[in-house]
């Protein structure tokens, strides 16, 4: 558990938990959250997030949606617990229909895909609740989506090829090679 040191002018309104496993990911916007005003705290695991979310309530958060130990669903449940009014935006590089309506169920206000940069995230957490969010300015791409979509249910198949394939109704080493590429941009 880090905090990150703010200006001292920070309203005491604006403490911001940000929950990720990325460390480099956590800190850079970490910073830069800090410098647009909010007193952060973050956390790399559920566990972590969740004990601050008890120990400190915060006003904001960012959450991952996938972390090393578990689902940062669990970290929005805690918050809501302990803070109904909390401001939370989830994170997630597994951007899809099912993932951001879960996300939006537990409590989480927007549901930004990764890379979210802090200006993204900084927009969501100030926007009221009448406001429609602005389209991103840079959509995935179809083939990025189906990427992703693929990847996604190749984990929620624990990373057996075989299953993912039929789940898909794909050729086993089509897949294999679908998988075996980077990411699309």
């Amino acid at each position: 558990m880090e905090t990150t040191p703010a200006p001292s002018t920070v309203d005491p309104s604006r403490t911001l938990l940000l929950v990720d496993d990325d460390d480099t990911l956590r800190e850079r916007l970490a910073r830069a959250l800090a410098k647009r005003g909010y007193a952060v705290t973050s956390a790399g695991s559920v566990a972590e997030g969740i004990a601050v979310a008890r120990s400190q309530p915060p006003r904001f958060a960012v959450c991952d949606l996938r972390l090393a130990d578990g689902n940062g669903l669990d970290v929005v449940a805690a918050i809501r617990e302990t803070n109904p009014e909390a401001r939370i935006i989830m994170l997630t590089g597994y951007g899809n229909i099912a993932t951001a309506v879960a996300a939006v169920k537990a409590g989480a206000l927007d549901y930004l895909a990764k890379p979210a940069d802090a200006d993204d995230i900084h927009a969501a957490l100030q926007a009221s609740g009448d406001e429609r969010p602005e389209p991103p300015e840079r959509p995935m791409s179809a083939d990025r989506v189906r990427w992703e979509h693929i990847n996604r249910v190749y984990e929620l198949c624990e990373r057996n090829v075989s299953e993912t394939a039929r789940r898909l109704n794909m050729h086993r080493r089509t897949l294999q090679r679908i998988l075996a590429k980077h990411s699309p941009r």
